[in-house]
């Protein structure tokens, strides 16, 4: 998977793909991330991306041009699955957009900034809009990085254990079980018997009902689509 960002902050987005997982996805070569200073395709020696909204009005708006070279630009040299503008006003993402786009080969992600972008980028570049949830950030890059953390770990060969996130929470539109590790006993807080028999068929039940319980309790919302 390749996974090109569009952003006007690009030292944002370079330590969540230094550490951990990300990092060793890259270093595998299951996926390649390229970062885009969207800077770099404007002229003038102000290198301005952004303007006053037409009609009046707060905040700054982020210009067509650049980001029309750019994605121009990228789109001239291969494919691409999908467009992805980040912004609060798109549609909510979640574990089966993740899985969706964990099957993608080539995606670009544009990061809205300022009060968002003209709307004739949404109109006629982006494919998709995601947001990951009700509120507002400075920018998408924050945004960005938790679809891209959320996408890659799925990719096979990425987690020293692939059937781990086959058993995440909203994977069957219900959340985890409880977990426990060693030891079985601490401060008088025992673990549950059950996960200590060794009888993993009903290891699974229980881990089954579990997951149903405190679905019901936490996020009876999720219950349904189950």
């Amino acid at each position: 998977m390749r996974i090109d960002i569009i952003t006007v902050v690009p030292d944002i987005l370079t330590s969540p793909f230094e550490v951990s997982i990300l990092k060793r996805a890259i270093e595998k070569g299951l996926v390649e991330i390229h970062l885009h200073n969207l800077r770099d395709y404007v002229t003038d020696n102000y290198k301005q991306i952004d303007d006053y909204q037409f009609g009046g009005g707060a905040g700054m708006v982020m210009m067509i041009e650049p980001i029309d070279k750019c994605i121009s630009a990228l789109k001239s040299e291969r494919n691409y699955d999908e467009i992805i503008y980040m912004t609060p006003d798109g549609e909510r993402f979640n574990q089966r957009m993740a899985n969706s786009l964990s099957l993608k080969e080539n995606i670009i992600i544009l990061c809205g900034h300022y009060k968002g972008v003209d709307q004739r980028v949404r109109d006629h570049f982006i494919t998709r809009e995601i947001s990951i949830g009700d509120y507002v950030l400075s920018g998408g890059e924050l945004a960005a990085a938790v679809v891209c953390d959320s996408i890659i770990r799925l990719i096979p060969g990425v987690l020293g254990n692939e059937t781990s996130a086959l058993t995440d929470s909203f994977q069957d539109d219900l959340l985890a079980p409880p977990v426990y590790t060693r030891p079985a006993e601490y401060k008088g807080w025992k673990v549950p018997e059950i996960l200590t028999s060794g009888n993993f068929p009903k290891i699974e039940t229980w881990r089954e009902e579990q997951s149903y319980l405190r679905t019901k309790k936490l996020r009876p919302d999720l219950l349904g689509e189950y």
